[in-house]
């Protein structure tokens, strides 16, 4: 077993709140620089720019996983990954039937594009992507689940747009992966306010909107190796896998 250095809360150029600079190879460059073995690309309710993110990671050595920042009903956000594209492929067509039809207002939002791993530009997403999905988190929850992904509600120590903020808890019966905690968090302050989190593998992660953001929080995991399977054992405990803490200005945090 070995530590890698585990980051799985990227958003990319299609991310409206995003900057332009976000783009697949520029990331993957950064991520480099700062010596992340796993990146997980979240844009918000799509997941069409991390393929591309994914197979540059691999002609540099770092693993991607695809996935993306979901919205609820209840406006909680939450990290969603799956192994292949094919299943990747799937949930796209599920988000795209649950996103409401609000127009983007690039001048307001910001653009929502997705490119090429030479920058050249594929799509435009019309939709405006932020806004809150027709589904509620533990629907959402359930599909991630059937579809045997990662489900992790994502900065749950904010007070917006958490599962604390929006409800307040988690409710037991809903099948998640683990917990994503912000780089803000002071997480002894965390447990102590809502013990129901210790029950769970708690992550920390970047939440990169600019290049310089990368890796300045993330989480170390005990895996044998950096891949998909590994990091859904880890956050389970299973097999010697871990999670063995998360890294904030290259120190271990324990605040």
């Amino acid at each position: 077993m070995n530590r890698y250095r585990v980051d799985l809360h990227i958003h990319t150029v299609l991310s409206p709140c995003a900057e332009l600079e976000m783009s697949p190879d520029a990331i993957i460059k950064r991520a480099k620089e700062e010596k992340m073995d796993v990146i997980g690309i979240a844009d918000h309710n799509s997941t069409r720019q991390s393929e591309v993110v994914k197979q540059l990671g691999g002609e540099f050595g770092i693993t991607v996983l695809c996935g993306a920042e979901i919205n609820t009903k209840e406006e909680v956000h939450c990290l969603v990954f799956f192994e292949n594209n094919e299943k990747l492929n799937e949930f796209q067509v599920y988000l795209d039937e649950h996103l409401p039809r609000v127009k983007n207002k690039p001048e307001l939002f910001g653009d929502q594009v997705w490119v090429d791993r030479d920058n050249n530009i594929l799509g435009v997403e019309e939709k405006l992507l932020i806004v809150a999905l027709d589904v509620s988190m533990d629907e959402v929850a359930a599909k991630v689940n059937e579809m045997e992904g990662l489900f992790i509600p994502a900065h749950a120590d904010k007070t917006r747009f958490s599962v604390t903020s929006q409800l307040g808890f988690l409710l037991p019966d809903i099948p998640v992966s683990g917990i994503e905690v912000s780089a803000n968090v002071k997480m002894k302050e965390f447990e102590l306010k809502h013990p129901w989190v210790k029950n769970y593998s708690v992550i920390g992660s970047s939440d990169a909107h600019m290049l310089n953001q990368i890796g300045s929080s993330y989480t170390s995991m005990l895996l044998e190796k950096p891949s998909f399977s590994e990091i859904k054992m880890a956050l389970k405990g299973e097999a010697g896998r871990k999670v063995v803490g998360i890294i904030k200005n290259d120190r271990l945090s324990t605040d």
